[in-house]
Order: structure tokens, then C-alpha cells, then sequence
């Protein structure tokens, strides 16, 4: 099972290492659970052209005289400013391109740049490069507004590229030319018109770009590629009737039916107005979330050492602890995400979670496994010699028996037939079989009902054993009233045999005893041997039992029991004298 952990974290390791796309889908979904929406900054507001302001005004588009009107309106209820994310790259055939021109010099104001992927750039603004120059996405052309206008104010490249899943969540605040220059988006060029900046500062490290700096705000931290995380903020929004602008810089954008694309975010479709007002305020948030550059290796450490955790908890602690433990470190993997994404750090642990889930399913049935073959070995190896009682709760509790060996004190009970030669001598071998299958049969049932265990059958000869392999309380008295109960079941069945019985207590390692691949659960040790010597003393005796000493004068025996002390032996492999007895 052990061996299993390592190919196990390799294969669970690749999505994350490689970024598959399920990966990040699942990694962008759970951020757009978690992150918090912060509240508006109060700066700006979002005037929407509406469908009923396109009616009211003869169709779409505006004339620029109209837009000129527009902007000085916006001006003349106190906006600070003005944002028009809508291009102007042809001329007005209505010749109103002055006005509109001369309106966006009064204060500051931007208008937007499209990408056209044509090669073209436009005049690119200073930038301070702090490091390498590398990082950024690099745009393939935009299409420029009319010289007029951008002669008179900012432009900026309204783009909103889309993640794997197809939706909005970060933005480039500069995009890079193939002449390593730099573009400013439309929500960055408002901070420079807002400012009055005239220079970007860029910071960069090994990755790529890191932070961006603007005069007058704190720098933005982005990932590699420059991009911003943008918070879904609930900017305010007006149209052109209630104009409510005071005090604010004023984002203005067609939400008219079949004008302005739609885009797909976390939170809807947005016209392309609305994304850039959301990036405006993006840039304000202070510990706006971010991927960090470290982010990949914090996610493959976290991976790496919670579903080994959750692995040897299930597999060291069993499956009720085991499945406790794992989940609480599942809990915690889950409690440390959420913490990470509350911080602004947007470091993913939901593919270690699902990583920790299937480990912990693999590493769960991998031990329901091997529990169940374990009890299945139990139950194949001591179901013909245990009362089913005694078997079962062998299996419910597997750790009672030892495998391989322990020393235990038990009481040890031999069998053998007398006469069984002469017996075959004049019966048929059918005949001698049934008698002896009978008889045998009469000696394991009442070892089983005395709770003790049939350890082998041995020809005409049975050994059992008593207070293993699971533990029975007062087994001297269990085995010897076991004795005294086959010889009377034997003589009751009239099978025409006699039976000879050795009972003795003592220590013995008890376990699986044999080769690599053939082994029996079986009793060594000279306690056991003089249990067999016992029995073979009856003949000697004259004695249908005869009994140990260690086993009556056990703290275990019964009192209760008659006995009768019969004059002592001596057996093979013992110098003095053996003092035994036998039930009346």
C-alpha cells in the first residue's frame, strides 16, 4: 500500500504542474466563489447611452457635435472628468470632429483604442522599466482614433481577454508592442489624465512583470503578464436624463440594443464600458487579490504533503480514526484556501482537496480490502474449529490475534481413539470412516460449545486448545468439563470406541506456524507436549482422563469440580515425576 503513495502524488500532481484546462477551470470557478466583492470607491460612475437615449436622439451613432454636447454637459454637473470607451477612427461625415475635439481638452478625458490585429501601434507613452524588460502580453496592432481628437486628449486600449473558460477576470494594465513599448489600457490611462502623469513605471523580476506604478496611487501588483485581477465593484450608474456625475470621473458606453458587444464575466454580460470602469476601481483596492509568482509551488507543496497525510492517516490509523483525521485535514486544506483568498492571495487549493478525496478513496479501499481479507482469513482459517460466535468476534477485533507468534498461557486438550487398529482390522474401510467422522465430530462441537478451538485433527486424534486465540476467562475449567462432556457424548452414541483425554495448562507460542507457503495456526511448547503425554498415559492409568497439575491448581480451575489425585508419572522428556489427576 505504501508503495502506491508515490505514483499515486506523481499522477495527481501532473493537472496542477501542467495546468491542465479542468484544473483551471475548477481553480477560476472556486476564486470567483470566494473573493469578496469590496465596496465602490466613490470615484466614479458609469453613464449608460441607453436604448431610449438612441431613440430619443434619431439613431446611433451620435453625431460628434452631440458627443461635444454631451461631454460639456457632463463637465457642467461636475464631473471630474471623462471617459468615452467607445473609438473614433474615422471622420464625422457631419463635420462635427472640431467641437468634439476642443470638448475633450476642457478636462481630463481618455478615449478608447480597440485591437484591430493589423500591426499598427500608436504613439506609445514614457515607461520606466525597473529590471528586465520582459513580461506582458504582446498585442498584434490597434486601430487608432482620429489624429484630431487624440491630438486632444489621452487614448487607451480597451481589451478585455478572456480566461481559459472564456470569461473576464484580469486585465492588462500595459500591453507590449513587438518593439518592446508599452500600451496603456483605458482604465490605467484615466489615472494618467486624473494625475496628469506622464511616465509608467514598471517593475519586474525573473517572471516577468510584478507591479505598476502610476504618481498618486499606491503601485498595483499584477501577475507575470502585467494583468490585474478586477473586483466585480457595483459602480453607480446614470444615463443621459439623470446625469448624475458630481464629483466623480464618468465612465460613458452604449448599453443600446446591438451596439456594443456584450462580454461574458463571473458576473454577467458587461458591455466593454462597465469592465473598464471595473479595472478603474480595481487598481484603487488595496490588497486586491492577486496571483502571486509563487502561487504554482505553494499548490504543489500543499498537494503534495496533505494527500500524503491523508494517505497514512487511512492507512496507519484504520478506517473509523483514519477517515476522521483525513477529514479534518481536508477541513484544514479547505480553511487554509479560504484564508490565502481573504489575504488577496489567490493560491488554489481545490485540486488538493480533489486530490485528498481520491487518495483517501483509494487509500480507503485499500484498507476496507484488506480488512476484509483479513477477516475472510480469519474466517476460512478458524471457522471449522472456533464456535461461530468466537469467529466473529475474531473479526470484528482482528488485533486479538497475533500473527506469526505470541506467548500465551492456555490450557491444551488431546484425543485419541483406543482400539482404532482392531477397529479397522474388522469393519470396512466406509464403516471406520463413519464411526470416526462421528466420533470426531462429537469431540470438535463440544470443544466449540466450551469455547475452546480445534486446533488439528491428527488420524484418530484431535488437539484443542483453550483460551486462544481469543482470550476466555477460567479455560482450566472450560477444557476439563469439555473432557468430562465427550466421554459421556462418545459413550452415549454407542459408537464402539473408547476415548483416551490429556489436559494440561501452561505457556506456549501460539500463532501461524510453517513455511512461506504452507502454515497452520498451531500451539509449540512443552506445555503442549505434556498435554499430548497425558493422553497417552491413560492407557497406563487406566484412566479415561487424566489432568495436569498446573491446570487444577490454576486460579482459574473450579473448586466446584470432584477430582480424584491418581499416583504419579513419569513421561518422556521430564526427570522427576508428574502429578496428575482425573474427574470423577
Amino acid at each position: 500500500m505504501k508503495r502506491l503513495l508515490l505514483p499515486l502524488v506523481i499522477i495527481l500532481s501532473l493537472p496542477l504542474l501542467f495546468q491542465s484546462t479542468s484544473t483551471e477551470i475548477l481553480k477560476l470557478k472556486v476564486f470567483d466563489t470566494f473573493i469578496q466583492t469590496p465596496q465602490e470607491s466613490g470615484n466614479f460612475v458609469i453613464l449608460n447611452i441607453t436604448e431610449e437615449d438612441v431613440e430619443r436622439e434619431g439613431g446611433y451613432p451620435l453625431p460628434r457635435k452631440r458627443l461635444a454636447q454631451i461631454q460639456l454637459d457632463i463637465l457642467g454637473k461636475g464631473a471630474l472628468g471623462v471617459g468615452w470607451v467607445i473609438s473614433f477612427p474615422q471622420a464625422d461625415r457631419m463635420g462635427g470632429d472640431e467641437d468634439f475635439a476642443r470638448s475633450l481638452g476642457y478636462a481630463p478625458s481618455v478615449i478608447a483604442m480597440f485591437e484591430d490585429g493589423k500591426g499598427n501601434f500608436p504613439k506609445t507613452p514614457g515607461t520606466v522599466v525597473l529590471g528586465d524588460n520582459n513580461g506582458g502580453i504582446i498585442s498584434t496592432g490597434v486601430k487608432q482614433n482620429l489624429l484630431l481628437l487624440s491630438n486632444h486628449t489621452l487614448q487607451g486600449l480597451a481589451i478585455a481577454p478572456t480566461d481559459i473558460d472564456q470569461l473576464v477576470r484580469r486585465i492588462p494594465l500595459l500591453v507590449k508592442t513587438p518593439n518592446n513599448e508599452w500600451i496603456p489600457s483605458f482604465g490605467t490611462q484615466i489615472y494618467k489624465a486624473l494625475f496628469g502623469v506622464k511616465t509608467y513605471i514598471i517593475k519586474t523580476n525573473d517572471n516577468g512583470i510584478s507591479e505598476i506604478s502610476i504618481k498618486g496611487i499606491p503601485p498595483v501588483k499584477t501577475d507575470s503578464f502585467g494583468r490585474k485581477w478586477i473586483s466585480w465593484v457595483d459602480t453607480p450608474q446614470t444615463d443621459l436624463q439623470e446625469m448624475e456625475v458630481n464629483g466623480k470621473f464618468v465612465f460613458v458606453g452604449v448599453t443600446a440594443n446591438g451596439v456594443m458587444p456584450q462580454i461574458a464575466t463571473p458576473v454577467g454580460l458587461l458591455e466593454p464600458h462597465k469592465i473598464q470602469a471595473a479595472l478603474a476601481e480595481s487598481i484603487l483596492i488595496q490588497d486586491s487579490p492577486y496571483i502571486p509568482d509563487w502561487a504554482l509551488a505553494v499548490e504543489l507543496g500543499m498537494l503534495i504533503v496533505f494527500v500524503t497525510l491523508v494517505w497514512f492517516a487511512l492507512h496507519l490509523l484504520g478506517i473509523t480514526w483514519g477517515i476522521s483525521v483525513a477529514t479534518l485535514l481536508m477541513i484544514g486544506t479547505g480553511g487554509l484556501g479560504y484564508y490565502f483568498i481573504a489575504k488577496g492571495l489567490l493560491v488554489d487549493v481545490s485540486w488538493t482537496l480533489l486530490s485528498e478525496f481520491i487518495a483517501g478513496s483509494i487509500a480507503f479501499y485499500l484498507r476496507f480490502r484488506q480488512q476484509y481479507k483479513l477477516r475472510q482469513q480469519i474466517k476460512k482459517q478458524f471457522e471449522h474449529y472456533l464456535d461461530p460466535r468466537q469467529v466473529k468476534k475474531l473479526q470484528d477485533d482482528p488485533s486479538s490475534l497475533v500473527l506469526g507468534g505470541e506467548r500465551r498461557y492456555c490450557t491444551f486438550l488431546f484425543t485419541d481413539v483406543r482400539g482404532f487398529t482392531a477397529l479397522s482390522e474388522k469393519l470396512e474401510p466406509e464403516e471406520v470412516t463413519e464411526i470416526m467422522n462421528k466420533a470426531l465430530t462429537i469431540q470438535a462441537d463440544t470443544v466449540k460449545r466450551y469455547d475452546g478451538m480445534v486446533d488439528k485433527y491428527i488420524g484418530d486424534a484431535m488437539m484443542a486448545i483453550f483460551n486462544a486465540p481469543i482470550d476466555l476467562p477460567g479455560h482450566e475449567t472450560s477444557a476439563v468439563l469439555c473432557a468430562k462432556e465427550i466421554q459421556d457424548k462418545i459413550k452415549m452414541a454407542d459408537l464402539d470406541v473408547e476415548i483416551g483425554i490429556g489436559v494440561n495448562s501452561g505457556y506456549a507460542v501460539i500463532g501461524n506456524m510453517g513455511s512461506e507457503t504452507r502454515f497452520d495456526y498451531t500451539a509449540i511448547g512443552d506445555a503442549v507436549n505434556l498435554a499430548a503425554r497425558l493422553e497417552s498415559s491413560t492407557k497406563e492409568v487406566g484412566e479415561d482422563i487424566v489432568i495436569g497439575y498446573d491446570t487444577i491448581k490454576s486460579k482459574g480451575f473450579s473448586e466446584q469440580i470432584t477430582l480424584k489425585e491418581l499416583k504419579s508419572i513419569k513421561v518422556k522428556g521430564k526427570e522427576k515425576s508428574i502429578n496428575i489427576y482425573t474427574i470423577i
